[in-house]
């Protein structure tokens, strides 16, 4: 299946962009982008899926996500016939500035930690979604620099808020994000073996000369969960990728992502997915036949293949966009 790569109106020297639409409807594929995302829906219902996680929302969503992600929301048919009023507003731009200068200093550290987490799509919930959405609200409205302020404000906003949860399952990068240097040889050899069916805990333990059980202790306290459950989450989260965009079978899939027993694989994919491997696939794959070359905004999203040097980035997008 094609997951589709978007091209996005953020240009070089923004700091980002808001893109405004009302009733636009989602006619729009699965996709990605590197940019990082911010995208709030008013007034409609429906699901979306964010990395391996498909969930549905209700009236109103908030979500922050991170580069790569795919991606897609959809809205209720009944209620889109229906003319039922919806906005949304998505705020993307290149987490890169926080890496450098001004942005590097402790005070923007909450928001850095959040973008780092953002890979995993996040949502939020209760007070944090309505000081968000107040904020986002008034971003559409150009106010020059205040507006620059004002996403500032607004990651901080999320950043420390409460009321969020994670989306998408564990796929953790090889990055020295973490002060505890043990943290980083686990994560290091996880990334390396997770996928090898033989792979156990004293192996990893092994590593940061440990006893299975101190190292069990150790992992929790750093990561808030068991090793087992963790382990299992790194293995569905690749699986999850190889449903969408690979033509692999279940049963390969099942051994390539260090399972050794596809009932079991298919029994741990439906406790924690929700569905079996199969209509998670299919429930995902509604937008392969999507006609990228005939949509409202040319080259807009364009399937992951095309070559990168041949885009030609588009010239107009069909919502009301804001550089800041």
């Amino acid at each position: 299946m094609n997951v589709f790569r978007e091209n996005t109106p953020l240009k070089e020297n923004d700091i980002c962009v808001v893109l405004d639409s009302c009733n636009n409807g989602f006619d729009y594929p699965l996709h990605n982008h590197p940019e990082t995302e911010i995208t709030l829906i008013q007034g409609m219902s429906g699901h979306r899926i964010v990395g391996s996680s498909k969930e549905n929302y209700y009236n109103n969503d908030l979500v922050l996500l991170g580069p790569y992600v795919n991606h897609k929301w959809y809205g209720d048919e009944e209620l889109q016939s229906k003319a039922q009023p919806y906005r949304v507003i998505t705020i993307q731009f290149d987490a890169n500035i926080f890496t450098t200068g001004l942005l590097t200093k402790n005070s923007f550290y909450a928001i850095r930690q959040m973008l780092n987490e953002s890979v995993r799509g996040i949502q939020f919930e209760g007070n944090t979604f309505q000081a968000a959405e107040k904020i986002m609200v008034e971003m559409t409205e150009n106010k020059g620099f205040e507006n620059t302020m004002s996403f500032f404000k607004l990651l901080e906003t999320m950043a420390k808020g409460g009321d969020k949860k994670y989306l998408s399952g564990l796929e953790i990068e090889n990055n020295n994000s973490t002060a505890d240097n043990r943290m980083q040889i686990v994560y290091a050899y996880l990334l390396s073996h997770y996928t090898d069916a033989n792979f156990k805990i004293k192996d990893v333990a092994d590593q940061i000369k440990m006893s299975e059980n101190a190292f069990s202790r150790f992992f929790k306290k750093n990561c808030f969960r068991s090793f087992s459950d963790f382990l299992i989450d790194m293995r569905l989260s690749k699986a999850c990728k190889l449903l969408i965009e690979s033509d692999k079978t279940v049963g390969e899939i099942c051994y390539m992502t260090g399972f050794n027993n596809l009932a079991n694989f298919n029994r741990l994919f439906k406790k924690h997915r929700q569905l079996t491997p199969i209509e998670f696939r299919k429930a995902n794959n509604m937008d392969a036949e999507f006609a990228w070359d005939r949509q409202t905004t040319p080259w807009q999203f364009v399937p992951a293949n095309i070559n990168s040097n041949s885009i030609i980035k588009p010239k107009n997008f069909s919502t009301r966009i804001l550089h800041m």
